[in-house]
């Protein structure tokens, strides 16, 4: 779609940011927007490909129709683009500011490592949707008499709420924390999203129907029992968030913490709240004139890299046992899937020293168990310890960020213990057992969507299984396919 001749033409194009000395003196988003004119070029880029690989199962979970808005936007046709992409992603200002767009990776043209700015112009299209006053009220023209409970109000819980309302059904959403949005408001730093974007889209689903509960942890504070029992359905979608055990000597030493505590209060105290949380509880964490050391290499990682710098970090160190990527993968084995090569995110460019094939063996601590250091050693191809390169990075503070193991087992895990099927994963992930068509637990009317049924994922997955498990139920309720999956 587009302008048939347009990638012949037109250069490939994105949002360009702020300098990294100016970015990091603050916690707002630093993206600097294009111009609509600009924006519409890099749109009539989009070739008529034939078969576009950039949605699908190599690209876009949520199945976003790629080729037609990049069309309607290179056209002009702004409206037209705005009602294209919100039928098949709830939230695309939030996708396209922190999705690493699978979707770039398998369009067409980056087999020439030129691909379509589609998270640019993804990014646009929803922004315009603001400015034009499209973020209204959609409520349902009849309403059912069904009675739905969601359990959390992440990606995922937010988007069968909203399918399922505007189906008509009375929906509630319970959720541990003083203010809805999950780990999008809590866990993802406000550089790469402010929350702005998250109080609109709480606000618009209030205007058509969905009532939220904040404060009520379900399984400790109201029992999944009694939701079953008052509602004709109950969605779970309480996320992965058990972080994954480390095994390294030394995580008592204080100055040692796992990654959510310090994102979670850095988010509450930029929110203006009490920087101690329901889930993520723990003392004071600030990174002001000390060395930082981050264990892991993924967003978390990079999450924590970049709330450090912005907190006055001396220094910051992020090791990552995995070998370094190559610069530039072998198209033809890998296209149109994600490949493994070296990325920079933008808290990384912003002066973070990255270690790789690196084994973090210990955190060192003195007398008075303060941590003062972390050791390691590089790694061969296996992992294995190579004799004779150990060394140790000066560090007051320390980070764990290896990711995630399954749901919390303290809340509806435990109460439901013995009747709730659970699976483990090649991730040695522990997940609540759901199939992805009917969304269904072992537990009679209770489903299961987002991390805590596929295990820890992208933020766009969790928006595509919230739309399917909200189908799912309506069909369910009703007999009825009157959502999309």
């Amino acid at each position: 779609m587009g302008k048939v001749t347009g990638f012949l033409e037109i250069d490939r194009q994105v949002h360009k940011y702020q300098p990294a000395a100016d970015r990091i003196r603050h916690f707002r988003e630093f993206t600097l927007p294009m111009s609509d004119t600009e924006v519409e070029k890099q749109a009539a880029r989009c070739m008529d490909c034939g078969v576009p690989y950039c949605h699908g199962p190599t690209g876009c979970p949520v199945h976003n129709q790629i080729p037609d808005w990049n069309d309607l936007v290179y056209n002009g046709d702004w409206e037209g683009a705005i009602r294209n992409l919100h039928s098949t992603n709830n939230f695309p200002d939030w996708t396209g500011r922190i999705c690493p767009a699978p979707c770039e990776e398998a369009c067409t043209l980056n087999l020439e490592d030129i691909p379509v700015a589609i998270k640019t112009v993804e990014q646009a299209i929803a922004d315009k949707a603001y400015e034009t006053g499209y973020l209204v009220p959609q409520p349902a023209a009849v309403e059912t008499g069904k009675r739905v409970a969601i359990i959390g109000s992440g990606p995922a819980g937010m988007a069968a709420a909203q399918q399922l309302c505007r189906a008509g059904h009375a929906v509630h959403v319970y959720e541990r924390e003083s203010r809805p949005g999950g780990l999008m408001r809590y866990g993802i730093p406000d550089f790469k999203i402010e929350k702005q974007y998250v109080d609109a889209r709480v606000k618009q689903m209030e205007g058509e129907g969905v009532t939220f509960f904040c404060g009520v942890n379900v399984g400790v504070d109201k029992p999944v029992t009694e939701l079953l029992s008052e509602y004709d359905a109950v969605l779970y979608c309480g996320g992965s968030e058990t972080p994954r055990p480390a095994g390294i000597p030394g995580v008592e030493l204080a100055g040692v913490h796992d990654a959510m505590p310090y994102l979670v209060q850095q988010n509450r105290r930029i929110g203006g709240e009490d920087i101690q949380s329901v889930a993520w509880a723990s003392e004071s964490i600030l990174a002001g004139g000390k060395h930082v050391v981050v264990v892991g290499g993924g967003d978390t990682a990079s999450d924590c890299v970049g709330t450090a710098f912005r907190q006055g970090a001396v220094r910051v160190t992020q090791l990552d046992i995995r070998p370094r990527p190559p610069e530039k993968e072998d198209k033809l084995t890998v296209w149109p899937y994600w490949a493994t090569k070296m990325r920079t995110s933008t808290s990384q460019a912003e002066g973070a020293e990255r270690e790789f094939q690196v084994a973090t063996l210990a955190f060192v601590g003195d007398e008075d168990g303060v941590l003062t250091g972390v050791r390691c050693c590089e790694v061969d191809e296996r992992r294995k310890p190579i004799a004779g390169t150990e060394f140790v990075i000066r560090a007051d503070l320390a980070f764990i960020a290896i990711g995630f193991a399954g749901p919390r087992n303290d809340s509806v895990l435990k109460e439901l213990d013995g009747s709730l099927a659970l699976t483990v994963d090649v991730r040695r992930s522990t997940n609540v057992v759901a199939d992805d068509r009917d969304y269904a637990t072992s537990v009679d009317r209770l489903f299961a969507a987002g991390d805590v049924r596929r295990g820890q994922s992208l933020v766009v997955w969790a928006i595509r299984e919230g739309r399917q498990a909200a189908h799912a139920i309506d069909k369910y309720l009703m007999g009825t396919k009157l959502l999309p999956r």
